[in-house]
């Protein structure tokens, strides 16, 4: 599966250099030694033993443009073997940044297909209504003997914002009750007489607490959400609302992480990711009565590649998103950025995430013998 999410990541990148015309020398699936090789053309095909990346090698990518002389200034002339004018660097601002976008973008684009199918097709029906449903954020039932009742919390109420975030659909609900710590949400609901919104703050409410004898995390259902009868059109809207709260979702948890809100044994790297992959199968071969198994397999790899695509787009230094924030500076300016000083930073960045997939990954092991 993580191969696949690279590969593809890598082939945004490839195909969108082939239209502009750059030469790519290597499209890679894998890091280390090569373990299968072939030609095909101009560009050198490989597999390499360590399934953990990949890369799209293209011509000048970390060179300065080439000089009217390196050009030989004749634009008729026959090519050399390795033409200066199909050099990555040698490519109009606009060009490169569609190069470099279209890496991200193509994860984007993959994970909003394996939403779409795993909620157009690997659904089960809600046992009562035996149709699928997708929960919304509208409050159908609320028992009055409840904190979020006291609190002001009505059924019919639709909630809009919780604690300042915008809630788009159930999930981000579902997170920001999850994370809570100190029982108390700033809601903001729509309510249907006259579609007026009003401010509720939800006190003493713990929505996740840790079961006293076996210490298992146990979630209160204070209230049930309506849920919509699945349709090809609400399908279709609802896995993009999906993707769009992954993506937020991922920007939160970063920002989370800086505050120190979670802890680096939260995060996970590609020995925690199999782990929990492997898992995630295992329970989709075991569910075979069942499409919940198969629909959490897929779901997980929506959440992979909507993750993949837009922690490339972060403007941190190895990241699509930092070489895009040198492209923009160079668009700005019409001055690019020495290649020595951007390959430098990029080197730094470099260094520093595979310190941080060190570490990350001590934690996954230590967490599997644990």
């Amino acid at each position: 599966m993580l191969n696949v999410l690279v590969m593809i990541h890598e082939f945004g990148h490839f195909l969108v250099a082939k239209w502009t015309g750059v030469k790519v020398n290597e499209f890679a699936i894998g890091m280390g030694p090569k373990l299968i090789k072939w030609g095909k053309g101009e560009t050198l095909y490989t597999i390499r033993v360590l399934p953990i990346g990949g890369f799209c090698a293209m011509e000048g990518e970390d060179e300065e443009a080439p000089t009217p002389a390196a050009l030989g200034g004749n634009a008729d002339r026959e090519p050399a073997e390795t033409d200066p004018r199909r050099s990555f660097a040698h490519k109009k601002v606009w060009q490169r940044i569609l190069i470099v976008l279209a890496g991200p973008v193509m994860n984007l684009l993959l994970g909003f297909v394996v939403l779409l199918i795993a909620n157009g097709l690997l659904q089960d029906p809600h046992p009562v209504h035996q149709e699928v449903l997708y929960p919304t954020t509208y409050v159908a039932r609320l028992g009055q003997d409840t904190p979020p009742y006291r609190s002001g919390l009505r059924p019919g109420d639709t909630i809009i914002e919780v604690n300042g975030r915008r809630i788009l659909m159930y999930t981000d609900l579902s997170y920001e009750m999850q994370k809570d710590r100190d029982g108390v949400l700033e809601m903001v609901v729509q309510r249907p007489e006259g579609d007026s919104y009003r401010e509720i703050t939800l006190e003493k409410v713990n929505f996740t607490e840790k079961d006293e004898k076996t210490g298992a995390l146990i979630r209160n259902q204070y209230f049930y959400v309506k849920g919509d009868v699945r349709t090809f059109w609400n399908t279709v809207t609802y896995s993009a609302k999906q993707e769009v709260s992954i993506a937020t979702m991922v920007l939160r948890s970063v920002v989370d992480l800086i505050k120190g809100e979670f802890g680096m044994s939260d995060l996970s790297g590609p020995v925690g990711t199999v782990d929990i992959i492997g898992d995630t199968m295992a329970g989709a071969v075991e569910e075979s009565d069942s499409l919940a198994g198969w629909y959490n397999l897929f779901f997980l790899m929506g959440l992979i590649t909507v993750n993949l695509g837009v922690f490339n787009l972060l403007p941190l230094p190895a990241l699509d998103g930092g070489r895009l924030v040198f492209l923009i500076w160079e668009g700005i300016t019409r001055k690019p950025v020495p290649a020595k000083y951007e390959a430098l930073v990029h080197f730094g960045g470099m260094i520093l995430l595979l310190l941080l997939m060190l570490v990350v990954t001590y934690s996954d092991v230590t967490r599997l013998f644990a």
